[in-house]
């Protein structure tokens, strides 16, 4: 799932913290066997994901989380996720948060809003910077959370894409990507 030679890009960006934390969740994976799971997450799926990607192409995650309104200070929403996954031949060859782009006009990700506009420039920085965007989920942390955390208690596995597909359709998330159609 990940290449032998991987590449981090900008780990010291504000958003890293919450991706490195994927990221060793993603080499626990790939150091052990298949009987491997993660809260509902299993390696052949995810491997047959990644093999079923063009190549060479890009995975995007952006999650922001509300902030009430508190002592004066109005509701607003904070990137907390933004992470960009370069695929090749169905493996991750290079992972870096959206603060990869500020150089290429990109607002820093304290000013990112989860909106089409910004959705949009991620998308179009992506592509030009990295490679084409397969799939790019937009959410907020609470269905990332649940998406992300959920298993069976019963020990089987949970279809992850199709609980996707679901809290897209109760417009908890957008997708939008080469691969949504």
């Amino acid at each position: 799932m990940l290449a032998k030679e991987l590449i981090v890009f900008d780990s010291d960006s504000p958003l890293w913290q919450p991706v490195s934390t994927l990221l060793d969740v993603a080499l626990r994976f790939d150091q052990n066997d298949e009987t491997f799971s993660w809260n509902g997450w299993r390696k052949q799926p995810i491997r047959d994901f990644l093999n079923s990607l063009p190549s060479p192409s890009s995975l995007v995650a952006g999650v922001w989380e509300t902030i009430p309104e508190k002592e004066g200070s109005p509701e607003c929403e904070n990137l907390v996720i933004g992470l960009i996954c370069e695929i090749i031949n169905g493996e991750v060859c290079s992972v870096r948060t959206f603060d990869a782009f500020t150089f290429g006009g990109l607002k820093s990700s304290n000013q990112l809003e989860p909106g089409i506009d910004d959705a949009r420039e991620i998308i179009r920085q992506t592509e030009k910077l990295v490679a084409p965007v397969a799939w790019a989920l937009f959410t907020e942390k609470s269905t990332w959370d649940e998406w992300l955390f959920i298993s069976e208690e019963d020990g089987t596995v949970v279809d992850k894409g199709q609980q996707l597909a679901t809290f897209t359709r109760q417009g908890r998330c957008v997708l939008m990507g080469s691969q949504t159609k």
